[in-house]
């Protein structure tokens, strides 16, 4: 007899059930439920049972909500806001079941639960529920599409902006109980601005003004700006304050804790980590938080029953977002202010072109002290002009005239001294020293450089030059259009050995120096904090920033000048600054005179004439010549749409990148279109432009057509 004929025994201790056992176990592991890929055969939710589901493809054509079947083991956890995985991308074709099958799993949004859906024909389901936290709001929702719309971005985009990447151990850990609202706090510096104690009251009320302040200079602004949360939260409210950098999010940091203690605030920084940045972002969704300080990324943190907004020195380029849509945190919160109806505060010691229009519209009201204070805070201003220069032929040669160098060593005494210089390294482009045009290769029109103070040679080919002479004016002397501050620290130091100089860039940011004698070098948005202020400063190579082709190019300046100016002392301590330009400028008669208002509104007047922004509302469309003659073709703009160009754009020089983000690639040509449209035409520009970009796309076009709504510099 074959084994195969025997009869199997039985075992000893209840064999029957246990196979039993197993078999059912066998069966119920093959329930459809237990396929999330597909759930092929599974039931569906009986309540609602289609999911509304924003994706997360940032691709124009593809920006809407796409429907979803909802599996009824996901019913429960697939709640909207949450974080969904969806398939992604298959055929009418791909159809088993009654379920659409197949596609790439992506990440979305659940936005709604629905009854029906009105796409007629079979659905994917939902494949997962990443997560039961709801992160998306619907108030959220709603200013992530105003955003977008105002940008002609999509919302997919605008939602990575807006929620952070999910960690688990942040998720799973709980958020502190919310604390009881504070006092009021006293008025403190505000009292140095007419109407400063009653915008803190209005505030404390629950009130919502709106208001555009020019700080006076000094160290006093994060406590200004902390009073002003403090007031928000008396109220019942949340707040919201967002600034360029970390560094100043560590100061305003410090000012709100050492006014309400710790717990009552969120930062929300990069330098923070993943894991600490969203439990903190959790701890505000939770509403355990109600005031939270950060950069960029902040403007979309969800701060319940928002009662303020607020950012600081809107004019510096890190409140512009560098991915598309390239929103600005100043429209952003406008927007907020509008859909939350909460107040607004727009500070900065300087104040831009856009902000003296909020203030002449009527929207926002000043915020400001008089001109007897600020005389007293602001430090005296001296200036050298090409004049001056020419009469001290040894101070030329070295950019440093006889009135610097006495300023430098009667500050000196007094405490540290800092120089601003236009640009960080070392090796410098040049220009001719009689009229300043740019030094050029002969051969392909490149700029010349001397690295290290070597022979000549061309950035782009190459190529060295023996003898060169200015084709414009025929000098043969050349001058470094900006010196770096690597050289600038390396001639201070041997003018003055027994003082230490440090530096601080790009590479090396320094947050504070000490109070003591020093020379500080720095770049223009890097300057340390000096304790007890700097006795003096050095703002050289001003031509050099006045003479940018941009139309922002003096705004800029006096706002780089105004802040590093503020960090020295008052008349009435000493504080002098120096600064290397033509007197005769208006930036820099506005920097004498510490009147950035004046500065910009005459820049608003003559702007308004010209019809530029912010006056009027602009967009602007790059990419290949026959690309963007095809896209202008195409699109069906509104009929006050004015086109500017198109214009050749610089080529991007190889081994050097991109300057910013939407320059062309190295080597390419491209051109630029310019897109002027008059005040109430903004929203039918970005549509038009949007609606063409998503045909160009759906068309298959390849040749990348990028598009910007308000570009911060239009040459």
């Amino acid at each position: 007899m074959s084994s195969d004929d025997e009869q199997p025994k039985e075992p000893a201790d209840g064999g029957p059930e246990q196979l039993a056992l197993i078999r059912e176990t066998v069966r119920r592991a093959h329930v459809p439920k237990a396929k999330p890929r597909t759930w092929r055969g599974a039931p569906l939710a009986k309540d609602r049972p289609i999911a509304r589901v924003m994706v997360d493809k940032g691709v124009l054509h593809l920006d809407r909500l796409w429907d979803y079947a909802v599996p009824e083991e996901l019913d429960e956890a697939a709640q909207p806001g949450v974080r969904v995985r969806v398939r992604f991308g298959a055929g009418s074709h791909q159809v088993r079941g009654g379920r659409r099958e197949g596609g790439g799993l992506i990440d979305g949004f659940l936005v709604e639960r629905l009854a029906e859906s009105d796409y007629t024909g079979p659905l994917a389901a939902l494949a997962h529920v990443v997560s039961p936290e709801p992160v998306l709001s619907p108030g959220m929702l709603d200013l992530a599409r105003a955003v977008a719309d105002r940008y002609a971005g999509s919302l997919a985009d605008i939602l990575q902006l807006a929620v952070p990447p999910r960690n688990g151990k942040a998720e799973a850990r709980p958020s502190p109980d919310p604390l009881p609202p504070p006092p009021a706090p006293e008025p403190g510096p505000w009292e140095r601005y007419g109407h400063g104690p009653a915008f803190l009251s209005s505030l404390a009320a629950g009130r919502t003004p709106r208001a555009v302040w020019t700080a006076l200079p000094g160290p006093h602004w994060p406590d200004e700006l902390a009073r002003a949360v403090a007031a928000t939260l008396a109220s019942g409210r949340g707040a919201l304050v967002v600034v360029p950098d970390g560094r100043r999010a560590a100061r305003v940091d410090e000012a709100l804790t050492a006014l309400l203690g710790p717990g009552r605030h969120a930062l929300l920084t990069a330098d923070s980590g993943p894991q600490k940045r969203y439990g903190e972002w959790l701890a505000v969704r939770r509403g355990s938080v109600r005031a939270v300080v950060g950069t960029r990324a902040a403007m979309f943190a969800p701060v319940r029953d928002l009662g303020l907004v607020a950012v600081w020195d809107d004019g510096d380029a890190s409140h512009s977002d560098d991915h598309a849509p390239f929103p600005h945190v100043r429209e952003v919160l406008e927007l907020r202010s509008a859909h939350d109806d909460c107040a607004f505060l727009l500070g900065g010691t300087g104040c831009t072109v856009e902000a003296a229009q909020l203030v002449e519209s009527g929207w926002a009201r000043p915020l400001v002290a008089d001109r007897a204070r600020v005389r007293a805070a602001a430090p005296l201003v001296r200036t050298v002009g090409d004049h001056d220069l020419a009469r001290d032929e040894a101070a030329r040669a070295a950019r440093l005239p006889s009135l610097a160098w006495q300023t430098v060593r009667e500050g000196l005494r007094e405490g540290p001294v800092l120089v601003q210089v236009p640009r960080r390294g070392y090796a410098p482009r040049l220009a001719c020293e009689r009229c300043r045009t740019p030094a050029r290769c002969r051969h392909c029109a490149g700029p010349l450089e001397a690295r290290d103070e070597r022979e000549l040679h061309c950035v782009w080919c190459g190529t060295a030059e023996n003898d060169w002479h200015c084709a414009e004016c025929g000098s043969v002397r050349l001058r470094a259009r900006i010196v770096g501050a690597r050289r600038t620290a390396e001639e201070l130091g041997r003018a003055f050995p027994a003082v230490p100089v440090r530096t601080s860039g790009r590479d090396h940011v320094l947050d504070t120096v000490p109070g003591r004698p020093a020379l500080v070098v720095s770049t223009p948005g890097a300057e340390p904090v000096a304790e007890g202020g700097y006795a003096a400063a050095l703002l050289l190579d001003g031509w050099a920033m006045l003479t940018r082709p941009d139309l922002r190019a003096g705004e800029e300046a006096l706002r780089r000048w105004i802040a590093a100016a503020s960090l020295v002392r008052g008349q009435d301590e000493g504080g002098t600054v120096v600064v290397v330009a033509e007197p005769t400028l208006r930036p820099v008669q506005a920097l004498v005179r510490w009147d950035p208002v004046g500065h910009a509104l005459r820049e608003l007047a003559e702007r308004a004439e010209l019809r530029f922004p912010p006056v009027s509302r602009m967009a602007e469309v790059t990419g290949r010549p026959e690309a963007v003659a095809e896209f202008l073709a195409a699109a069906e703009l509104p009929p006050p749409t004015e086109v500017l160009g198109p214009v050749p754009l610089p080529v991007t020089e190889p081994g050097r990148g991109p300057r910013r983000p939407g320059d062309p690639p190295v080597g390419e040509r491209w051109e630029r279109a310019l897109l002027r449209v008059p005040p109430g035409s903004g929203s039918a520009l970005a549509a038009a432009l949007k609606t063409a970009q998503v045909a160009r796309l759906a068309r298959g076009g390849t040749d990348a057509v990028r598009l910007r709504v308000d570009p911060p510099d239009i040459g």
